[in-house]
């Protein structure tokens, strides 16, 4: 009967996750008219947009709560985000900045690898299997970096006034950091408040097969669009 209704929450999570996919790196449009029609330096709706993209950005919340989800000291989740952080920055900075144009789908379904290697990783899957272990910061450092270009290819999609970009772009970025800070932040609240009890070890497998699941969702999501455009 636990496991009936298990497989029935996990169903529920996945086809929420499918109702709002194409929202996950959707841009409304209202932002859309402004970034259409954005002449020179706007470097606060920027900020605002980089923050509101970032906590409606459920794909880069799920990597980032499989990297902190078995961390406990507050030293590690700064440097483990810290490594995300520079790695999407540089990217994001970069790719817009130097004109990379990268397939949107193809990054998008990259994204939802990096879920599933991270819930994949917390089940210790590659020592099982593998019989070692990845160095956990690079991999972090190195999807971070395919984070940073998937925020890259949707800023790409707008023809931007050259005027006052990179200050635009800067204030875009730190917009997705406070977004971040603030979406985090809620997460740790609630990690930290189940680790109180015994549940969260029980559940904490099922917790990260959920969220292989939700990373293949995105990943087969992404090709299917990839290859009927």
């Amino acid at each position: 009967m636990k496991l009936v209704k298990l497989s029935t929450l996990i169903i529920l999570i996945l086809c929420c996750l499918i109702s709002v996919s194409a929202y996950a790196h959707g841009v409304d449009e209202e932002t859309q008219s402004f970034l259409n029609t954005n002449k020179g330096i706007a470097f606060g709706p920027f900020l605002y947009i980089g923050a509101k993209h970032m906590i409606t950005g459920y794909d880069h919340l799920l990597f980032l709560v499989g990297v902190i989800f078995f961390l406990y000291r507050t030293k590690e989740i700064i440097t483990y985000v810290s490594y995300f952080t520079i790695g999407h920055s540089a990217t994001l900075l970069f790719g817009v900045m130097a004109d990379i144009n990268v397939n949107p789908y193809i990054i998008d379904a990259i994204i939802g690898l990096s879920i599933v290697y991270k819930g994949f990783d917390n089940l210790g899957g590659f020592k099982k299997i593998f019989g070692k272990q990845p160095n956990t910061k690079v991999a972090v450092l190195i999807f971070g970096l395919f984070h940073g270009f998937g925020l890259a290819t949707k800023l790409q999609e707008f023809e931007f006034d050259k005027e006052g970009l990179f200050t635009n772009l800067l204030g875009f970025n730190l917009g997705v950091e406070i977004g971040q800070f603030l979406a985090l932040g809620f997460v740790l609240l609630i990690i930290s408040f189940w680790r109180q009890y015994a549940s969260f070890i029980k559940f904490s497998k099922l917790t990260n097969l959920i969220l292989m699941a939700a990373g293949f969702l995105l990943v087969g999501y992404q090709l299917t669009g990839y290859f009927i455009s």
